[in-house]
């Protein structure tokens, strides 16, 4: 029998059904920091640099979580040996979420070292699998990317910046070059979906956050404040919508029937939830800066934040769709065009905060509704079909 076919029947086999553990839950409270300072980072500087920035540091952490998923994922890991391990790497992370303030300031040494340190306490939970996985991202991390972190947190400028980058990107690169090793690897289909959509729970988080940090801090609400306020969460309801309504069941179902579960696993969680989270993470920074000044005309950078994380957001779902299912989804990428064509003529007229905030959110209601209608159809129409006759009539 071909290889790549016993691979593929060795993935479709059927394994017990995993559930996230609270080891794994109580892990992900040190994410919430972790994006909030990264969210901070952005706030502080949100020019082109600055996003460049946020993004090279933001990588190593959301690395560090999905090597902790991952390894979860494929090894029962819930034990007194294992919880330490998954709290170590929590620890690590830590550190990671402490130096950002200062990462390409004077705590880079303690975000690199905090990395390697990360990405060490994995490669050594990981060793018990056999079939020589360890040599594949887990081993990448520990022998490449983290010595790489840990040398550029000893540099400065550009030089750091540089290095961090290689950095993030060896370890982006290394489960497709390394793909045959992750061949070896049994992965549970339920366990994924709902680790992975803890993490948007967490990223969402951030968005209500940055919503009501500004106004409470107002010494008083004015009610373009409240309608911002309005406006914002309504923002951030689309955006669960969009991704818990729907696209995280079909995510399940699609990486339980897929016939390389591998290639799935890779390209729609460890890749596109990175680009998910992050352009939650662009929108909640844009809730900071409108929110409390509903009435302040929007500069570009701004309603990038805010459109620009908005229709990467739907266009990444546009790619998911494609990869499970090789079907467009067409409404999403509709939206998502609808909402870039605006940004230029938003910032010619120069809106206030309050009316970019109000536009986005009636988008988002739109496209939730339009889905909503389109599916009770869909359910109709099977529901309304002739049973099919018995094969004897």
């Amino acid at each position: 029998m071909d290889s790549s076919v016993r691979e593929r029947e060795s993935e479709r086999r059927e394994i017990p059904e995993k559930r996230v553990t609270w080891a794994e839950a109580y892990f992900d409270l040190v994410f919430v920091f972790a994006i909030t300072q990264v969210s901070n980072l952005l706030y502080d500087h949100h020019g082109g640099g600055g996003l460049l920035r946020a993004l090279v540091v933001f990588i190593p952490v959301y690395w560090c979580w999905v090597g902790t998923t991952v390894q979860a994922n494929v090894r029962d890991v819930d034990s007194a040996r294992d919880r330490v391990g998954i709290f170590a790497v929590g620890l690590c992370g830590l550190l990671m979420a402490l130096a950002l303030p200062q990462a390409y300031g004077t705590r880079g040494v303690l975000f690199g070292a905090a990395y390697w340190g990360a990405r060490l306490v994995l490669l050594g939970l990981i060793l018990r699998l056999r079939g020589g996985v360890w040599r594949g991202p887990f081993g990448i991390g520990a022998a490449i990317s983290g010595p790489l972190l840990l040398t550029g947190g000893l540099l400065h400028g550009d030089a750091r910046l540089g290095l961090w980058a290689a950095g993030a990107l060896i370890d982006l690169a290394g489960p497709t070059l390394l793909r045959s090793r992750l061949a070896r690897v049994t992965y549970h289909p339920g366990h994924l979906p709902e680790r992975f959509g803890l993490l948007m729970l967490v990223a969402l988080g951030e968005s209500i956050v940055s919503t009501g940090a500004p106004a409470a801090a107002a010494t008083d609400l004015t009610s373009g404040e409240l309608l911002a306020v309005v406006a914002a969460f309504t923002i951030s309801c689309g955006l669960w919508w969009s991704y818990f309504a729907h696209a995280n069941e079909a995510m399940r179902h699609a990486v339980t029937v897929a016939p390389a579960r591998r290639d799935l696993v890779r390209r729609v969680f460890s890749y596109a939830h990175l680009v998910l989270v992050a352009a939650v993470i662009t929108i909640a920074v844009g809730f900071h800066m409108t929110v409390a000044h509903p009435g302040e005309r929007l500069d570009l950078g701004t309603l990038t934040l805010l459109h620009g994380g908005c229709a990467l957001y739907l266009l990444t779902f546009g790619y998911t769709r494609w990869v499970m299912f090789r079907v467009l989804a067409h409404t999403r990428l509709v939206a998502a065009a609808v909402v870039l064509l605006l940004v230029p003529a938003m910032a010619v007229l120069r809106l206030p905060a309050l009316a970019v905030l109000s536009t986005l959110a009636v988008l988002l209601v739109l496209l939730t509704a339009v889905e909503e209608a389109r599916i009770r159809r869909a359910r109709a129409a099977v529901a309304a079909a002739p049973a099919p006759r018995p094969a004897a009539e």
